[in-house]
């Protein structure tokens, strides 16, 4: 695949990153407008760094905007003239609507609205795609460059903000959850990198069994929840303390902040 991505920011660069490590392009236009902050992107023979827009968009198919939202109606118009029929059009970019796209470029253009994370750096995005009428023809292409990044899903885009806060704000949710047991483990008596390292593992172990089981986590709780022990103890302290109902406020208050961008 010949793939551009406009806008080689955080995001704009993991999902480089995981494009590369998976092999699936054959030429990959990033771009940039300070290209030597992404220049170590060389050492690979597929890449080509540009600051110029045009130049990507004439030697690519499938175009990634992952510009600040305030800069793509700009970037959009400019470029419509070089736009093909079979250039297909994905926004990264939270709060710009599919209509909005659609007025400027046409309607009768390949769109699809994407919401990747930084773990697409690793191949453990979740991300969610959410087309226009002419873009579900390239859903399952999109599907292709995106599930090479972690794990694809098509929702419609009225639930897209609710899914950025849940996958892509929530990787900071998480981390913070490990950051929290990370300091807990050092009090506890561990070294700093021991107790990171912990947490991380964990962490991991936790979501890849609920992954690989199919199971509610309720049920994986209960097999480590023996009466009277130490596990339930430390649980129901957490809830005493809010740790449930502080995650839900938070991801709530996340959604209403987001909704307050303009769509």
């Amino acid at each position: 695949m010949k793939v551009a991505i406009i806008g080689a920011g955080s995001l704009g660069q993991s999902i480089a990153k995981g494009l590369l490590k998976n092999k699936v392009v054959s030429s990959l236009y990033l771009t940039k407008r300070n290209t030597n902050s992404i220049k170590d992107f060389n050492n690979f023979s597929e890449v080509i760094l540009t600051s110029d827009n045009e130049e990507a968009i004439k030697n690519s198919d499938i175009l990634i905007f992952a510009v600040q939202p305030r800069h793509l109606e700009n970037i959009l118009n400019n470029l419509k003239p070089l736009l093909k029929e079979n250039h297909v059009l994905i926004s990264v970019i939270t709060g710009f609507s599919i209509a909005k796209i659609e007025a400027i470029v046409g309607v009768d253009k390949f769109i699809i609205r994407s919401m990747p994370n930084t773990a697409a750096s690793v191949g453990q995005s979740m991300t969610c795609l959410s087309p226009n009428t002419k873009g579900k023809e390239k859903v399952e292409l999109a599907k292709t460059i995106f599930n090479s990044l972690g794990l694809s899903m098509e929702i419609p885009e009225e639930q897209l903000q609710a899914a950025t806060v849940i996958c892509a704000s929530g990787i900071a949710f998480w981390m913070r959850l490990i950051r929290a047991t990370t300091q807990g483990a050092i009090q506890l008596g561990f070294e700093a990198d021991v107790a990171h390292e912990l947490a991380m593992q964990t962490c991991f172990g936790a979501a890849t069994l609920l992954k690989e089981s199919g199971r509610h986590p309720e049920a994986e709780i209960d097999r480590v929840t023996t009466p009277g022990g130490c596990t339930i103890e430390g649980l129901n302290e957490m809830e005493h303390q809010g740790l449930s109902s502080s995650l839900i406020t938070g991801i709530n208050k996340s959604f209403e902040k987001i909704n307050q961008i303009k769509n």
